[in-house]
């Protein structure tokens, strides 16, 4: 037997000796710990896995491993019948504390058969309310330690919100720690990671015994992989945002781990950033890390008051949303896609004949024109120095291209860079074919397809579909289904031109994503 293990069998028979029993399962304090340095680092040390000065060490902090069975998954309806701790200080094992919960409402069969707890075992334990002094007292000031931790903690932290008392801990998913440190296994659910590590589990489903996993689990990963590396991992799920002054404390709550946009105001609802990500809590917690890479971070967190968001079912929609509400918001942080009514185009046709390219706004694109327009310019003067660039690198004449006004040679003719058909040395005919190839590099792809399309986009983890409808690259608009699409769907020749949008859909429609469908409408 490995030394670790045998000596967490020795903690654990200690613990349940002096361990009695009040409605489930209760254990004291293990006692003062008479070593210095924790049993479990000197028997890393023994293994050659000493920590590095100066590291922060996983076990060098006071940890509650906690598992709840519930009456269902939704925290602010369903409540908790069973809980169980396993207690950890810097590494030490310290004690096991369980009971069962009276929830107070039936517990559902489906339930009942998975967790074997059924009406008539928690009809005389206590309630939430009756535990919650002493849960609380023993939760305080540890770092919650959970599969799956959101759930945990969501539940937690809804039954003390209810009682008027606040937690707010830190939280550390081993969901999430088995994901960072074994990237190459597919499944990390309890069940895997008992199986795959070997790990002792007496009653599947019953709060203590799986709470035990997880402490037997962490002590696994400390035999079995580089310390250092489950410290820097560990830290940085432990990383939580420090709020800014401006935010309510429990400003993040319901922030889902989605695709989607969020939108930070500042005070009377000055809209202060639009942003996207396919991981929306994540995204937003990143920028109150507290580090401040950047000075947009700095100044998003001393104005912000409140967020909102909204859920998408890829990044697909979420970059179309972050596009869309950025021109009609109009926040102040956001410079790439501010809109601009300047954003312009040049339309030519060499089919028309020798004419001048017409310098035209983007929103002026009709569905027609698209294959004769080239450039997307922020600025009519950035569009005239990107022609005459392309003037100077193909020999072309400005008097032909509208940057010059007159009659005779131009003045690129006298610096011998246009190759003269402003004074009969070239044919207008040769001289349209070189506009031709010049401006082919920034042409507008014209659109590929009969008519309208429907992109469906689906997120398998939140079961969410979306149909975007797009025509000429006109977004026209998403919908939860393709039946619900119809009632708007003659809304498609209301949708202006929009050149941000246009760069979005081709780069997503060229290289589609896995959860994306292309469908043409009929």
């Amino acid at each position: 037997m490995p030394r670790s293990h045998a000596l967490h069998l020795q903690r654990k028979k200690a613990a349940r000796t002096g361990r009695s029993r009040k409605t489930g399962q209760r254990s004291n304090q293990a006692g003062t710990r008479a070593l210095t340095i924790s049993a479990c680092t000197q028997q890393l040390i023994a293994y050659g896995q000493a920590p590095t000065p100066g590291t922060k060490l996983m076990l060098d902090r006071p940890l509650v491993f906690v598992d709840l069975e519930t009456t269902g998954a939704t925290a602010h309806f369903d409540r908790i019948t069973e809980i169980g701790l396993v207690e950890v200080d810097r590494g030490d094992y310290v004690g096991e504390w369980s009971s069962l919960v009276n929830p107070q409402m039936r517990i559902p069969p489906a339930i009942q058969a998975l967790t074997g707890i059924n009406d008539s075992m928690v009809a005389e334990a206590p309630t939430f309310e009756e535990l919650a002094p002493e849960l609380h007292r023993r939760l305080a000031g540890k770092v919650l330690v959970a599969h799956n931790a959101r759930f945990d903690y969501g539940f937690l932290r809804n039954e003390f919100r209810r009682l008027g008392l606040d937690y707010s801990p830190r939280v550390l998913c081993t969901v999430k720690l088995s994901r960072r440190l074994y990237p190459q296994e597919r499944r990390h659910n309890l069940d895997s990671l008992i199986e795959r590590h070997n790990l002792s589990c007496d009653a599947r489903h019953r709060a203590l015994a799986d709470a035990r996993v997880l402490w037997e689990f962490t002590q696994h990963i400390h035999h079995e992989l580089d310390r250092n590396v489950i410290n820097e991992v560990v830290d940085k799920l432990l990383r939580s945002p420090a709020l800014p002054a401006g935010l309510a404390p429990d400003a993040l709550k319901g922030l889902p781990d989605t695709p989607g946009v969020y939108i930070f105001y500042g005070e009377n609802d000055t809209v202060l950033y639009v942003g996207k990500s396919i991981n929306l809590r994540t995204r937003v917690m990143s920028h109150f890390s507290g580090d401040h890479s950047t000075s947009k971070d700095m100044h998003i967190s001393r104005d912000i008051r409140r967020l909102d968001w909204i859920e998408t079912a890829g990044n697909f929609g979420a970059l179309i949303k972050e596009a869309q509400l950025v021109k009609r918001l109009a926040p102040l942080h956001n410079r790439r896609l501010r809109e601009s009514k300047e954003i312009c185009t040049y339309h030519w046709n060499p089919a028309d004949g020798p004419k001048i390219p017409k310098l035209m706004y983007c929103a002026e694109i009709e569905p027609g024109l698209l294959g004769d327009v080239y450039g997307i310019f922020r600025t009519k003067r950035a569009a005239r120095d990107a022609l005459r660039k392309i003037a100077d690198e193909y020999g072309l004449c400005l008097i032909r291209l509208g940057l010059e006004k007159g009659k005779g040679a131009c003045f690129a003719h006298q610096l011998r860079k246009c190759r003269g058909v402003c004074v009969g040395h070239e044919t207008e005919l040769n001289h349209a074919m070189r506009v031709s190839m010049a401006l082919n590099k920034m042409r507008i792809a014209p659109w590929p397809y009969k008519g309208a399309i429907m992109v469906r986009e689906h997120h398998s983890p939140s079961r969410r579909t979306d149909v975007h409808v797009i025509d000429h690259w006109r977004y026209l608009g998403t919908h939860r289904s393709q039946l619900d699409l119809f009632d708007h769907y003659d809304t498609r020749h209301e949708a202006g031109f929009d050149a941000d949008t246009y760069k979005l859909l081709l780069s997503a429609l060229r290289q589609p994503e896995k959860n994306l469908q292309i469908i043409e409408a009929p």
